[in-house]
């Protein structure tokens, strides 16, 4: 085993998980977990280092598990990455455009590549992930049968690429949040940040408004917001947020004081640095 320090991703080698660890911590061993909860327990429990998870996509939209994760887990999150999402149509030796009759993937890759699909007029497989598509196309060795994945995956699981970059829609991205078992904030001096956070309001009118009109009128720019009613009756929601700046700067501290005064449950997930990426768009 490798003495360098680990990052767990859900996923097998060769998933988009598995290229956004290698990209952002190429210096770290990618440690790939069934399910996003045992990724999440790794870091917990100090099997490995750190936790590559994704949180939302451009086509995709939310990943719905890990919403319900990060308010129950005693994680923090100390980065964001942003990985482009390449497809690549791959396949055992021997296989071409022609030989193919399925075409394996995860279901938001097929969606993605539907032009493609059509235009090859092969059947769709729903596989549990791109890799593990891939990883299956290696072990049937069989040319009628190929997989939509990462160019990652077929050089781990050797298969030739037979047309890059099929995604119908050029662009398209995934966010990943990094997740630690310490907070480590940036120094408020060295750069732009963003902080997360979730809290719950009573359902009655105007709890959420009064709870972020503290952000207006410090000039605090909430950058995302979601809802999710976490009890029976429905009458508890609860929100996750991101918002520009770190709570050292006097504006973020008076919006969260206000913050606090409407809320039933108020937890900080993390503040980290802003991405690049985020500039560049």
């Amino acid at each position: 085993m490798s003495d360098r320090p680990r990052i767990a991703f859900q996923g097998v080698r060769g998933a988009y998980s598995h290229l956004a660890c290698t990209l952002a911590y190429p210096d770290m061993e990618p440690v790939g977990f069934d399910t996003f909860a045992q990724a999440f327990g790794a870091v917990e429990d100090g099997t490995t280092e750190l936790a590559m998870i994704p949180i939302e996509n451009t086509l995709g939209g939310r990943v719905a598990d890990i919403h319900h994760l990060l308010p129950e887990s005693s994680l923090y999150i100390v980065g964001e990455h942003f990985q482009p999402v390449r497809h690549a149509l791959l396949g055992p030796e021997g296989a071409t455009l022609e030989t193919l009759k399925t075409v394996a993937s995860h279901e938001q890759g097929l969606a993605q590549c539907r032009e493609l699909i059509r235009e090859l007029a092969v059947e769709p497989m729903d596989f549990g992930d791109t890799a593990g598509a891939a990883k299956e196309a290696a072990e049937r060795n069989d040319p009628s049968f190929g997989a939509i994945a990462s160019e990652l995956a077929a050089e781990i699981y050797g298969l030739n690429v037979l047309r890059t970059r099929i995604e119908d829609r050029l662009g398209n991205t995934t966010r990943f949040v990094v997740m630690s078992r310490r907070s480590i904030e940036p120094d408020p001096r060295d750069g732009p940040a963003i902080t997360s956070i979730v809290f719950q309001v009573r359902s009655v009118p105007g709890a959420l408004y009064k709870a972020l009109g503290g952000f207006a009128t410090n000039g605090v720019n909430i950058t995302k917001l979601e809802s999710y009613i976490v009890d029976q009756s429905f009458t508890v929601a609860q929100f996750y947020a991101e918002f520009d700046g770190h709570p050292a700067d006097i504006a973020v501290a008076n919006a969260f004081d206000e913050l606090q005064f409407f809320c039933t449950k108020l937890k900080q997930l993390g503040t980290y640095p802003r991405a690049p990426y985020r500039e560049s768009r």
